[in-house]
């Protein structure tokens, strides 16, 4: 049975800047995996890049309220995130997608859907209709009913991405999401992206430069833990236009502003 909110845990208004974190650090395990970072998103698609170690999925945790910080200013749709009791009403209007997605391989993906409305207290009565509408975003019109255990990696991928928007999230957390899609899947999400940002805040961790560059209006790179950079899209390829390695400018301005951090370091 769901538990009815109580006048201190009534939601925060819609807030301008849903991200707002100043000084931001948090441990993963013993070790400091996001080090000072001052950052503020609004809404639209945003692409968090960074290699392997830089923090990023430290930080989406931290966004997902998954660990606490461990120093400074976290402030999520306008609630403080170190306020245990500010938490579950943020929790309720954030969807979240981890990098390793955990699931009962005996639900059907309908039943994963609607059992992640459940926990976000969504109305019972709209959940159906929420959940189907879910899925068939994603594409799984015709896998509803199928066991997760039976999907392809792809296919479990995008019951993932379901189960992240099915509250219509105002803060939308997806880590890795296109690892397994084929091509055509990943422009049908990045259509996807853009559809949601238009009146959410969603912040995209990939090692995919390409699809921040399509899908994304802006980009933050990472890089052992401190913010690397943060501009458009447009900013990032102008980096590479006259060096740096990669196959494409995007890719270029990655491994130029990457070498001119740890050069400066």
């Amino acid at each position: 049975m769901v538990r009815a909110v109580s006048a201190d845990e009534v939601a925060p208004t819609r807030h301008a800047w849903p991200i707002e974190a100043a000084g931001l650090s948090v441990k993963a395990g013993r070790h400091l995996a996001v080090d000072g970072l001052d950052i503020r998103l609004g809404t639209g698609v945003h692409g968090l890049l960074g290699p392997n170690g830089a923090g990023k999925s430290t930080l989406m945790r931290a966004l997902a309220t998954v660990v606490r910080p461990h120093r400074g200013r976290l402030v999520l749709l306008g609630a403080d995130a170190t306020a245990g009791r500010a938490l579950r009403p943020v929790r309720a209007r954030l969807g979240y997608l981890p990098q390793q997605f955990g699931f009962y391989p005996r639900f059907t993906v309908r039943d994963a859907v609607e059992y992640m409305a459940w926990l976000r207290e969504m109305p019972p009565a709209a959940v159906p209709a929420a959940a189907q509408q879910a899925i068939d975003r994603v594409r799984l019109t015709d896998r509803a009913d199928a066991k997760l255990k039976s999907l392809s990696g792809g296919m479990l991928r995008r019951a993932g991405i379901a189960q992240a928007i099915v509250n219509e999230p105002e803060l939308l957390l997806l880590d890795e999401p296109t690892v397994g899609l084929d091509p055509e899947q990943r422009v049908e999400f990045r259509e996807l992206m853009r559809e949601l940002g238009a009146d959410s805040c969603v912040l995209v961790s990939t090692h995919l430069v390409e699809d921040v560059v399509a899908a994304c209006s802006d980009v933050i790179l990472m890089d052992q833990g401190r913010l690397v950079f943060q501009g458009v899209p447009a900013d990032l390829v102008r980096h590479g236009e006259t060096g740096g390695v990669g196959d494409s400018a995007a890719e270029r301005g990655y491994s130029v502003l990457l070498h001119r951090h740890r050069g400066a370091a």
